[in-house]
């Protein structure tokens, strides 16, 4: 798929970011990008780029969130910036530990892998709370770039200063040994009073019903302790202090190992990327947020049938995605137009094995915004989605619909059915999909300029 080209399946228009640029980040009708040696900025979703910053390790960028007053806070492997002037300048940021002392990062027993301190899975980092914007988000981290420790960051002034909101435990399995994803021997790093430790952090989102803040974590089932848990934090303005406790922790291959919370309504939101030993207990769920531990209270939505992380929820539209290394799908997405009642999954087959993740809300033209990584986390390119709205779907004598855990066997058969019918599929056109019609038909999508609604080429 070329970058001038929108992609169509029966559910969305679909396309690449513009070449010559990564878009990192978007807010309303601004994005936050980067050429060679230099960040850029735009106010016009992706035509033009009017603001830049002389930049070298604009390559290196790992975080990126612009701000409701325009301020834009990004971050190298082990820097945090902030820019408050459009990218005339920007400073760096020396994040606050919980005691108010300076949190300075490790010194990597090697520069090539030094920790992704900053990075993110989740695309929408900040919320109103109490009548202001707070930037609160959790690295990721431990699998790529070098040991870090895990830990949720905050900002009440509008990334002014940064503040550790909470730190893990020191894990004994991502120490400090120079590899990429860290090791059982080297430096410990995290907190050594903490004894709940992570592999990193999945995804930190705030309720407002409740005043409330839910993070979870990742990985693996160690000898000694699980590293999946769900927090439930609470947070005083007027003594700037936390509160958090963890809510449960559970296997690898339990729903808990999850991520894209979501809160509508009231209601908790959330999408397991389940995997290990099966059998499996995946799904997009819902339930109310108290009702979190106990798994005879949550209502499963939907089943995509394979390991899927990333989850958005924006005007009753439900987008989340495949993880490629698992999915017989290439670029697999997940989608509901209609508040959760029906369902489709498409494969963007002509982008290759790609992971969508970092998901943004809609931009002011309607278009999401998402990564898309190679493997599990290596940088690719950006996907542009537009949702179609109710009237332009077709549904042709049936609705997109997979209750319960029909989904799976479905998924199978669909990988089946492709290595089988070579010939068949090889007519399908360079933008397919793939989706449920009733419960087992498949749907196939066009790659062309799209109707106006699709037509525009910004961001």
């Amino acid at each position: 798929m070329s970058h001038s080209q929108i992609g169509e399946t029966d559910h969305f228009w679909y396309r690449l970011q513009p070449e010559g640029v990564y878009i990192d980040s978007q807010r309303d009708n601004k994005a936050f990008g980067y050429m060679k040696g230099r960040f850029v900025l735009s106010e016009d979703n992706g035509r033009t780029w009017p603001h830049s910053l002389d930049f070298p390790e604009a390559h290196e960028v790992t975080f990126s969130c612009i701000l409701k007053n325009g301020n834009v806070v990004f971050a190298t492997p082990t820097k945090l910036y902030l820019s408050t002037d459009n990218l005339r300048r920007c400073e760096q940021i020396t994040v606050k530990d919980v005691d108010g002392s300076d949190y300075l990062p490790h010194t990597p027993q090697n520069p090539e892998n030094p920790g992704w301190y900053f990075h993110t899975l989740p695309g929408v980092n900040s919320f109103e709370v109490h009548g202001s914007e707070m930037l609160i988000w959790g690295n990721y981290c431990n699998v790529v770039g070098g040991a870090a420790p895990v830990n949720i960051y905050y900002s009440t002034d509008g990334g002014q200063t940064v503040k550790i909101a909470y730190s893990f435990g020191q894990n004994p399995y991502t120490r400090d040994n120079g590899s990429p994803g860290g090791g059982s021997q080297g430096r410990l790093l995290g907190d050594p009073h903490n004894p709940v430790c992570a592999r990193h952090l999945h995804c930190v989102t705030y309720n407002p019903w409740e005043d409330a803040f839910y993070a979870c974590t990742g990985d693996a089932d160690r000898a000694e302790f699980f590293e999946c848990h769900w927090l439930r934090g609470t947070y005083e303005a007027a003594t700037d202090s936390w509160h958090w406790r963890v809510i449960i922790s559970d296997h690898l291959n339990s729903r808990y190992k999850a991520g894209g919370i979501n809160f509508v309504d009231g209601q908790l939101y959330w999408i397991s990327d389940s995997n290990g030993p099966e059998p499996y207990d995946r799904g997009i769920f819902k339930c109310a947020p108290g009702d979190i531990a106990n798994r005879q209270k949550h209502t499963l939505l939907f089943n995509p049938g394979v390991e899927s992380g990333a989850l958005i929820i924006q005007d009753g539209v439900f987008i989340g995605t495949h993880c490629a290394p698992a999915s017989p799908l290439n670029t697999g997405i997940i989608i509901s137009l209609d508040g959760g009642k029906t369902w489709a999954q498409h494969d963007l087959q002509e982008l290759g094995k790609r992971s969508p993740t970092r998901l943004h809300y809609k931009n002011s033209e309607g278009w999401f915004r998402m990564d898309l990584r190679s493997g599990w986390v290596d940088f690719a390119d950006v996907l542009f989605l537009k949702p179609k709205r109710p009237s332009h779907v077709a549904h042709a004598g049936g609705t997109f619909h997979a209750p319960g855990r029909c989904a799976p066997a479905t998924v199978r058969a669909i990988a089946e059915r492709r290595m089988a019918c070579r010939d068949e599929w090889s007519l399908w056109r360079r933008c397919c999909c793939l989706g449920w019609r009733g419960r087992t038909g498949l749907t196939t999508g066009t790659c062309r300029a799209g109707p106006s609604e699709a037509s525009s080429t910004g961001a």
